[in-house]
C-alpha cells in the first residue's frame, strides 16, 4: 500500500512539474507579447484552488493533472470590447503567435538541461558494461564479443557504463546496417574494433532491454545460494532453514547459484523439494513445499527465501564527474541527444522499422516514476529530463491539437500572406484528435497488456 502511494506521488508530482513548466512558457511569452491571458490552468476537471493577480489572470489548479492550458484573449472565442483588441492572441503578428506556440515546448527542453545539469554536477555512477556471457546466433555472436570484454563504444560514441551502452543501442533498434563495437580486455589499455550486420534489430517490446536483445548477457557478480532472510511463517522457515544455509542441491541436482534456485523454485509451486544444504559444515537434508502464487498472469512457487545481493567489484564502477560550465554543456547535448533519439523512435513506427507495442502510456509512466524515485534524487530526476524532453517533442508535432500543429498553420500562414481557413482548421483540428486519442488508446493498451 506505501509503495502504491508512492508511486502516485511521485508520478503526480512529475506530471504536475512538467504541465507547470510547459503552460508556464506560454504564459511568460504571452505576456512578453502584450497578450492578456485570462487563466493559467494546471489540471483539468474541479478547480481544487484558484485566485486571481493584478493583471486580471486566474490561476486554477484542477482536480485531473494529466494537462493544463492557458486562455488567452481571443476575438475567435469571445467578442472583445475595442479597448483590449490590442490585447488579444489573434490581434498579434504571426511571429509572435509563433513565439506563444514555441515556447511551450522550449520551456520543457530547458527543464530537461536544467534536470540533466542537476544530474552531471551531482556526478554519475555506474556499472562498467563487461560482458558476461554472449547469446548463440545473436548479433554479439555475429560480432564476435567474448565474456570478460568491456564494450567501451558503439558505432564511435562511448559507452562508460551500462545506461550508456543501452541508450546507444537504443538509437539502432529497428535497423539495418553494420553495427560497430570498440572493446577491450581486462587489465588491458588497448581497444579493439569489430562489427557485425544488424539485418533489422529488434527487441521484445514486452521486455525492452537493447543489451540482453544485441545477445549481452552483462557481468554480475556471482550470488551464491546462501539464505540471508525469511519470511515470518512462510515455507522455508517452517520447514526448518536458517539464515547462513547454503544449499547445495535440490532433488539431486546441483544449485551453484542463487538464479539456479529461484528458477527451480519457481518451476514447481506446491511440489515437494528435496534441498540438501551445508549448515555449519554440516551437510544436512530438509523438505519444502512451495507456495502457489499468481505472478503477471503466471502460477509460480515462492518459499520466502531472502539473499544478499554482493557488491560490484571497485574496478567496475565507474564515476564521471563535472563542473558547473561542464555539466551545462554535457546537458545540452544530452537533452539533444534524447530529443533526436524520440524523434527518431516515431520515425521508425511511423514507417513499421519498430513495432507500436514499444509505445507507452500513463501505467508506465508510473511504474517507471516510481521506481526512479527508489534509485534516489538523481535517478527521479534523469527520468523527469526524459519525460520533458518525450513532451516537448510530441507537442512540436505538426498535428493539429499540439502545439505543432498551431506552428505548422503560423507557418503556412507566414509564408502565404494571410491565414489558413477556419474549415481547414477545424478538419485538422477533427483528424488531429482523432490520432491523438488513438494514440493515447494504442498507449493504455500495450500497458495494460504489460501487466
Amino acid at each position: 500500500m506505501i509503495d502504491t502511494l508512492q508511486t502516485v506521488f511521485y508520478t503526480l508530482l512529475a506530471l504536475g512539474v512538467l504541465v507547470t513548466i510547459h503552460e508556464f512558457g506560454h504564459f511568460w511569452v504571452a505576456r512578453r507579447c502584450g497578450i492578456k491571458v485570462l487563466r493559467f490552468s494546471v489540471g483539468f476537471g474541479s478547480p481544487l484552488l484558484r485566485w486571481n493577480d493584478r493583471h486580471g489572470t486566474e490561476y486554477v489548479v484542477a482536480a485531473l493533472p494529466l494537462g493544463g492550458y492557458v486562455k488567452m484573449l481571443d476575438e475567435r472565442e469571445a467578442p472583445v470590447s475595442p479597448g483590449e483588441r490590442h490585447l488579444a492572441f489573434n490581434g498579434k503578428s504571426v511571429w509572435q503567435r509563433m513565439a506563444v506556440v514555441v515556447a511551450g515546448p522550449l520551456a520543457n527542453f530547458i527543464l530537461a538541461v536544467a534536470a540533466y545539469w542537476i544530474v552531471y554536477l551531482l556526478g554519475v555512477q555506474g556499472v562498467a558494461p563487461v560482458i558476461g556471457s554472449v547469446v548463440e546466433d545473436s548479433v554479439a555472436a555475429r560480432a564476435k564479443l567474448e565474456p570478460g570484454q568491456e564494450v567501451v563504444a558503439v558505432d564511435g560514441e562511448p559507452t562508460p557504463t551500462l545506461q550508456a551502452l543501452g541508450e546507444q543501442l537504443l538509437r539502432r533498434i529497428g535497423e539495418d546496417g553494420v553495427i560497430t563495437f570498440t572493446v577491450k580486455y581486462p587489465d588491458s589499455s588497448l581497444q579493439y574494433q569489430t562489427e557485425a550486420e544488424l539485418g533489422g534489430w529488434q527487441v521484445d517490446a514486452d521486455s525492452p532491454d537493447p543489451i540482453r536483445g544485441i545477445g549481452i548477457e552483462p557481468y554480475r557478480p556471482q550470488v551464491l545460494a546462501v539464505v540471508d532472510s525469511l519470511v515470518p511463517g512462510g515455507p522455508a522457515e517452517q520447514a526448518g532453514f536458517e539464515v547462513g544455509d547454503r544449499l547445495l542441491s535440490a532433488d539431486g541436482q546441483e544449485i551453484s547459484d542463487w538464479e539456479d534456485w529461484v528458477i527451480y523454485v519457481r518451476a514447481r509451486p506446491s511440489q515437494v523439494i528435496s534441498v540438501e544444504l551445508l549448515r555449519s559444515g554440516e551437510v544436512q537434508l530438509l523438505s519444502v513445499t512451495p507456495d502457489r502464487v499468481e505472478q503477471s498472469g503466471q502460477t509460480i512457487g515462492q518459499v520466502g527465501m531472502g539473499v544478499k545481493i554482493p557488491d560490484y567489484p571497485r574496478e567496475l564502477i565507474r564515476e564521471i564527474h563535472y563542473g558547473p560550465v561542464a555539466a551545462l554543456g554535457v546537458a545540452a547535448r544530452q537533452t539533444w541527444k534524447t530529443s533526436v533519439l524520440v524523434l527518431d523512435s516515431i520515425k521508425k513506427m511511423i514507417t513499421g522499422l519498430i513495432s507500436t507495442k514499444h509505445l507507452s502510456g500513463p501505467i508506465t509512466i508510473a511504474k517507471v516514476a516510481g521506481a526512479s524515485a527508489q534509485y534516489g534524487f538523481a535517478s527521479y530526476l534523469g527520468f523527469l529530463a526524459l519525460l520533458s524532453v518525450s513532451l516537448g517533442v510530441l507537442n512540436l508535432l505538426p498535428v493539429p491539437v499540439l502545439d505543432g500543429g498551431h506552428l505548422l498553420y503560423y507557418i503556412v500562414e507566414a509564408v502565404k500572406g494571410s491565414p489558413v481557413s477556419e474549415q481547414v482548421q477545424a478538419i485538422g483540428y477533427r483528424v488531429g484528435l482523432f490520432l491523438v486519442i488513438g494514440l493515447m488508446v494504442l498507449a493504455l493498451y500495450n500497458d495494460v497488456t504489460r501487466l
